[in-house]
């Protein structure tokens, strides 16, 4: 691959995220494990919230509790004032490295992709994050949402170098 590709890659994959991060480290197999952990953790945090609550979900898409948009809305302050402190102290990776935020620029695909999003969370009552927690409860039946959230990503994959970015 050459410069101008590779140049053209970075590119298209700082679309992907708010936070690029290209680490150059190699860990041994075990260092991942506290990823697996935190996880683990986060699951909980999600059924104990009901965040995994097909029924909550439903009322959310329906406006009839406030309980799914003040966790959201939570989300979303949390992020913001987490982003603020990162931009303003200069705050480092865990290994040092500098974090990098690049300005992305909205396009009409990112309403569509959000429809498309939202239609798939109301009908199958999942979205990504809760779906490993649904899963490990014992709601087995949303292996089929899990089996078709992998194939949308890799079509998305297949398809990104030809979608109007």
């Amino acid at each position: 691959m050459n410069i101008k590709d590779q140049n053209t890659d970075f590119e298209t994959r700082s679309l992907d995220t708010s936070c690029v991060n290209e680490s150059q480290l190699e860990h041994k197999w075990y260092h991942n494990l506290k990823y697996l952990v935190i996880g683990i953790l986060f699951g909980i945090v999600f059924i104990k919230a009901e965040v995994i609550s097909w029924y909550r979900i439903q009322e959310m898409f329906r406006f009839q509790s406030f309980h799914m948009y003040g966790i959201i809305g939570s989300a979303v302050v949390v992020g913001m004032i987490s982003v603020f402190l990162i931009k303003k102290f200069n705050i480092k990776t865990i290994y040092g490295e500098k974090i990098e935020f690049h300005d992305k620029t909205f396009n009409k695909g990112q309403v569509y992709g959000g429809l498309i999003f939202g239609l798939g969370w109301a009908v199958t009552g999942a979205c990504p994050g809760p779906l490993f927690a649904q899963i490990g409860t014992g709601a087995t039946v949303m292996i089929v949402t899990l089996f078709f959230a992998i194939v949308g990503t890799w079509v998305y994959g297949y398809f990104r170098d030809k979608l109007p970015h």
